[in-house]
């Protein structure tokens, strides 16, 4: 579709350029709509994340915000509506059917599809999920529109055009994309990239149901069983309060051990960055950064790790930044609330012996009272 990259220097000039009259069949396009994620009665938080994110442009736009709520008939689906409010729309539309109690593409599809069809949003923004990035490009292609994907900012142009903008070139650089002339203009966004909202307590707005119009035999996939991931060594980087994590200043997969002893005495969940990945020092899931987890802590600590854009856009979030590397010019430096020139090495078997005895049973105790 008609994406266009805004490039850092002459923008605005590329984008006048490339811009004709919105045809009018797109004119009646209004609102901002956020697709709120839900498995197995759980809405994913990136949902609400997105809630706040799509208040801000509906309100810069002088328009309504709703929820996208599709799921299968019950209690849960219909909390999931409710609680959009609370969250900040005006209004949710409701698809509850129990075709749609498992994910499916084609369903799913459908539903969103035949809601943006016949209510026409100008916004639809997904959580860069799993579910959310199969979802996304599948309506994106059904209603002929395009989509930008993994957006780590989102705002809109005075002339009310969304600019989604995405790391792009391996990360190297940041664009940010204008969908000009088609509508929807769809993005999806990355768990922990946007803060999560305040939730306000509100009484329950206007509810717009719509039906799915599928039976079962419509659809040509089917779900079999449902076997749960229970494989509890798998990180919770995106949502953790403190995280710890090395960078290959670390020289070797032994000295990780002590990003690990650390974490492990804080609480803390522990991370990399992507190069030991890449060497198979740690595994993917503990991988922080634009190819791998975005995390927005209380706290992160980060041993010797050069601080790459790659790097940067999934830890800016974090409220404190404690960086410590040998090299004074690391890029890191530049965003971290607090800079370390020192050797890792020697400064995180020090910071982990002094938290053991600061927070030992005894310490606490002894806090506490």
């Amino acid at each position: 579709m008609s994406n266009v990259i805004k490039a850092p220097t002459s923008a605005a000039a590329g984008r006048a350029a490339t811009k004709k009259q919105l045809p009018d069949r797109f004119k009646a396009y209004k609102h901002v709509w956020v697709f709120v994620e839900q498995e197995r009665g759980q809405v994913h938080p990136v949902s609400w994340e997105l809630m706040g994110a799509g208040r801000k442009l509906a309100d810069r736009l002088k328009v309504k915000l709703a929820a996208v709520v599709v799921g299968p008939e019950g209690e849960a689906t219909r909390n999931a509506a409710l609680e959009a409010f609370c969250y900040g729309a005006d209004l949710t539309y409701l698809v509850a059917d129990n075709v749609l109690s498992d994910y499916r593409n084609e369903s799913y599809t459908k539903a969103l599809s035949d809601l943006v069809e016949i209510y026409k949003p100008e916004i639809l923004l997904l959580g860069a999920t799993t579910l959310g990035r199969d979802l996304a490009g599948s309506v994106a292609t059904t209603v002929l529109t395009g989509l930008t994907a993994d957006c780590t900012d989102l705002d809109v142009d005075a002339d009310g055009s969304l600019a989604a903008t995405r790391p792009t070139f391996g990360g190297s650089l940041l664009c940010t994309i204008y969908t000009l002339n088609y509508r929807p203009q769809m993005a999806t966004v990355r768990p922990r990239v946007m803060a999560m909202p305040e939730r306000v307590a509100r009484d329950p707005g206007r509810i717009i149901v719509h039906p799915l119009g599928l039976v079962e035999d419509d659809i040509v996939t089917k779900v079999l069983s449902f076997i749960p991931d229970r494989d509890s060594a798998k990180s919770n980087l995106a949502y953790a309060d403190v995280v710890v994590a090395g960078g290959l200043g670390l020289g070797s997969q032994e000295n990780f051990q002590l990003v690990r002893q650390l974490a492990g005495v804080l609480g803390a969940e522990y991370g990399c960055s992507r190069p030991l990945v890449q060497k198979g020092w740690v595994t993917y899931d503990r991988q922080i950064g634009q190819t791998g987890k975005t995390i927005r802590p209380k706290l992160y600590i980060a041993a010797g790790v050069s601080g790459a854009i790659q790097h940067r856009v999934g830890v800016e979030g974090a409220d404190l930044i404690v960086a410590i590397n040998t090299d004074k010019n690391a890029p890191i430096f530049d965003f971290a609330h607090i800079a370390i020139v020192s050797d890792a090495m020697h400064l995180l078997p020090a910071l982990t012996d002094a938290f053991r005895a600061r927070l030992s049973p005894h310490s606490r105790d002894r806090i506490a009272s």
